[in-house]
């Protein structure tokens, strides 16, 4: 009987660390370069597939399904109007409206892609990134910066979502 008894606190404190070391992570990832020999801001999100899918299920279609290979206009129609309003940027003042170029899925990993177009310099620089941030409050928004030669990392959270860089 003591074996029992062991055996079954064994087993709970095993499956109480197992789901404590399960924990899932909230996170994106965004890269923006600017290449001044094409005037251009390349803007590259990566968002996990199952996240995405969920937050855009809740707040557009319950029928959404990524990598379905169905229906990717109006995905990608989607997608453009969710991010557009959560990534707002500005380049020397003035908001900027990025051009969506489309997207790839990798696993289980969605890659978006963005361009802005007719940028010949950048004095300043400044994004929000709410992302994903009104499905999971322990969202985290990467954002890696290459711009003017100079390399920056913000990690933006619900209670900081900006990220400002003056180049004067």
């Amino acid at each position: 009987m003591k074996f029992l008894h062991k055996l079954i606190l064994i087993t709970g404190f095993t499956l109480l660390f197992t789901s404590v070391a399960l924990h899932k992570y909230y996170v994106s990832i965004t890269e923006i370069e600017y290449v001044k020999e094409k005037k251009s801001v390349q803007i590259i999100t990566r968002i996990f597939i199952d996240d995405f899918e969920r937050l855009l299920r809740e707040r557009y279609d319950d029928a959404i399904r990524l990598d379905s290979g169905k229906d990717e206009k109006e995905i990608d129609k989607v997608i453009n109007k969710y991010i557009l309003s959560k990534m707002p940027i500005e380049i020397n003042g003035v908001l900027q409206t990025p051009i969506y170029i489309g997207k790839e899925y990798d696993d289980d990993i969605l890659y978006i892609y963005y361009e802005i177009e007719n940028i010949s310099e950048i004095k300043t620089f400044h994004i929000e990134n709410k992302t994903l941030f009104d499905l999971f409050e322990d969202q985290k928004n990467i954002v890696r910066t290459k711009i003017n030669g100079r390399n920056k990392t913000f990690i933006l959270i619900p209670q900081n979502d900006k990220g400002m860089l003056n180049f004067n």
